[in-house]
């Protein structure tokens, strides 16, 4: 297991393209549910436990060695917004792009080939981690951090945010994204043995409405 790998993967600057969408956070703004860091905290409190924890089960279960279109196809089922769909393709697609750079390997240009156009993020997340020697608690807690990191981050853009207060909130969640983490790897290995259907299926239909609303939009910040 590589920690420098873990730390590449989850690094912002790494170029999948994560920092072009703010994971609902616009459209929360706009419609006056975020309007500073305590806004901020319960929002991502709740993407956290909701589409944060499917995420890192779909991850964690895709290092664990469940099929890839199985997973797909539950992460499709997961996600009630078509607007959510196209962008969760959207970044695994370039996820897998910077991955092959990266991390080389015949079970990345087999996925690359199945799907084109793009498989899921979470899913492709979890092929990319193990392809670079990282575990299922690894590649979860990528995801977990991942759904809470990139909202925070578009929020000090979208309100000009103090940067530190944006950190505040990332470090008081700390330990629920391990929590989240944890209960994701448990989550992956059920899968493994009863396969899909035992991953988990939070919903959060705020960001799925939210969603549809922000992709009418005629001038946005972020793509999603």
């Amino acid at each position: 297991m590589s920690r420098a790998a873990l730390l590449m993967l989850a690094d912002g600057r790494f170029p999948a393209g994560g920092h072009a969408h703010s994971g609902g956070a616009e459209a929360a703004v706009k419609a006056g549910r975020i309007t500073g860091a305590a806004d901020l905290e319960e929002f991502c409190r709740g993407r956290l436990h909701t589409a944060g924890l499917v995420a890192a089960s779909l991850a964690a279960a895709a290092v664990l060695g469940v099929p890839v279109g199985e997973l797909d196809a539950a992460a499709d089922a997961r996600t009630p917004s078509p607007a959510l769909r196209v962008a969760a393709r959207k970044l695994g697609r370039q996820l897998m792009r910077a991955a092959r750079a990266a991390w080389p390997s015949e079970e990345l240009d087999a996925v690359a080939r199945e799907f084109p156009k793009g498989a899921h993020q979470p899913v492709v997340l979890g092929v990319v981690a193990r392809a670079a020697g990282l575990g299922a608690s690894d590649a979860a807690h990528c995801a977990a951090y991942e759904s809470v990191s990139g909202a925070a981050g578009a929020v000090v853009r979208l309100l000009s945010l103090d940067p530190f207060d944006a950190s505040g909130v990332l470090a008081r969640l700390a330990p629920e994204v391990d929590r989240v983490a944890d209960l994701a790897v448990e989550a992956g290995r059920g899968a493994v043995v009863e396969g899909v259907g035992a991953l988990p299926a939070a919903s959060a239909p705020l960001l799925e409405i939210g969603a549809e609303v922000h992709a009418g939009w005629g001038v946005r910040l972020f793509a999603s």
